[in-house]
């Protein structure tokens, strides 16, 4: 079967195009601004990437089906002609349920934030303890270099995503999943493009709830009260808490990097790894959890913690020159964003940490969080705020917060001005943007090298 995926760069989309890949199906597919990652992960595998959404590339690759990201809308000139000419289609994950999650045992992991590192962090811990999942996680787990795999055995790890399916599809992504084990990391107000409010993603979440089976199991965050609405509204499967409830960290690290592990208020044993913050630590019990529900020991989970190597773009260290650390992170949410640099302050104490941002995600461009935002930078030294041209409000306001600490900048030169200035050695530099930045780490690396400041 050829299969032409439209929107193959995002992260799922292009997970979905590996899996195919991988199943022995041809796939092609064409995307807009695409950036690494995603981008050069395809490329290695031999999929056609077309740049652009132009109509003509139907009739080239002819496809025997199209999958369609939701990124797409209509009016789009490639959409308007798929339908006129009635061609076949799906959403990628109606595509993913149907021809790679069917009789397999799914263990999906759902929240706001986390969702990535605990389905990367889930799917290790299966591998250390032999279990060879399949995955597919929207960011590359370090310990396999890869988002998505079939795997052989049952298991398959899946990051599901609350955001709507397609254009044609308004239900949350992760409603097609059918887990049977289910990790709920936390639940707060995100996504303002697709949801009126909480209450909304509430009614998505309750809808997951309803598909897992009652001989499955639900991981819940039991410290997050909004969960804990959602399982109120009504709850067919047994349910396991972390944080507080039957999994619990105790004498942990202050910056999360050791802590140990209480089942039903029973010592389990002592974690030791990389991870940074008190979010981190949550991930962890909460991967543990649902790793012990397929038959992995707590013991075997808790030492494939010590060599869990991350995730690409969450607290990636992405150089180091003459003392300075530059940091890649997806952080794009004011609590994501705060934890990420609570975490960071943890580990490196008093050093200074210059937090450079670009909001960029549709409910940062709405200007849902602007009043938040300030606040979640508290930790950092100082604060460099891009502007973007599409942002739709006006920064100076956070940075009129921040005072001194805060600078807003129009231009990614005039970003990278305002970096360089604050740097002294020993600087934790923590570049934070859900896209690819205009490259803007690595053209501060490369000034580093060459001696800018």
């Amino acid at each position: 079967m050829h299969i032409h995926i439209l929107g193959i760069c995002g992260t799922f989309m292009a997970g979905v195009a590996l899996l195919a890949r991988a199943a022995g199906h041809t796939v092609s597919g064409c995307d807009a601004g695409v950036y690494p990652p995603m981008s050069t992960q395809l490329a290695d595998v031999g999929i056609a990437l077309r740049e652009g959404y132009d109509p003509e590339q139907l009739t080239e690759f002819q496809p025997d089906i199209v999958v369609i990201g939701n990124v797409m809308s209509r009016g789009r000139p490639i959409v308007e002609e798929l339908l006129n000419r009635d061609l076949p289609y799906a959403s990628g994950p109606a595509w993913l349920s149907e021809h790679m999650l069917r009789g397999r045992h799914v263990l999906a992991v759902a929240g706001t934030h986390g969702k990535t590192t605990t389905s990367s962090l889930l799917a290790w811990i299966l591998e250390y303890a032999g279990r060879e999942p399949g995955f597919l996680i929207g960011g590359i787990p370090a310990n396999f270099g890869q988002s998505a795999r079939l795997g052989a055995a049952p298991f398959f790890v899946v990051e599901a995503d609350e955001y709507d399916t397609a254009f044609f599809d308004k239900r949350s992504k992760f409603v097609h999943y059918r887990p049977r084990t289910l990790i709920l990391n936390n639940l707060e107000f995100d996504h303002a493009d697709i949801f009126p409010d909480l209450a909304a993603i509430q009614r998505q979440f309750h809808h997951l709830l309803r598909t897992v089976p009652g001989s499955g199991l639900i991981v819940a965050n039991g410290q997050d009260a909004n969960l804990a609405e959602v399982l109120a509204m009504g709850c067919w499967t047994p349910v396991e808490r972390f944080g507080t409830g039957n999994w619990e960290a105790r004498d942990t690290a202050p910056d999360g990097g050791a802590f140990d592990v209480y089942f039903q208020g029973e010592r389990q044993g002592r974690a030791t790894w990389t991870q940074l913050g008190m979010h981190s630590v949550h991930n962890a019990l909460a991967a543990i959890a649902a790793a012990r529900h397929v038959g992995v020991s707590v013991a075997s989970a808790i030492e494939a913690l010590r060599d869990f190597q991350g995730v690409k773009r969450r607290l990636e260290v992405r150089g180091m020159v003459n003392g300075v650390t530059v940091y890649d992170d997806f952080a794009h949410h004011p609590t994501a964003i705060a934890t990420t640099l609570a975490g960071l302050r943890a580990r490196v104490g008093s050093q200074p940490i210059i937090a450079v941002l670009e909001p960029r995600s549709n409910t940062m461009k709405m200007g849902v969080f602007k009043d938040s935002l300030a606040p979640a930078l508290n930790e950092a030294d100082h604060v460099v705020l891009y502007q973007a041209p599409d942002l739709g409000w006006n920064l100076d306001a956070v940075a009129a917060t921040l005072g001194s600490r805060g600078r807003v900048c129009h231009t990614l030169d005039e970003t990278l001005v305002a970096i360089q200035a604050r740097i002294k050695p020993g600087t934790q530099v923590l570049i934070m943007s859900n896209g690819g930045f205009g490259g803007i780490h690595e053209r501060l690396l490369q000034s580093l090298q060459a001696g800018g400041r």
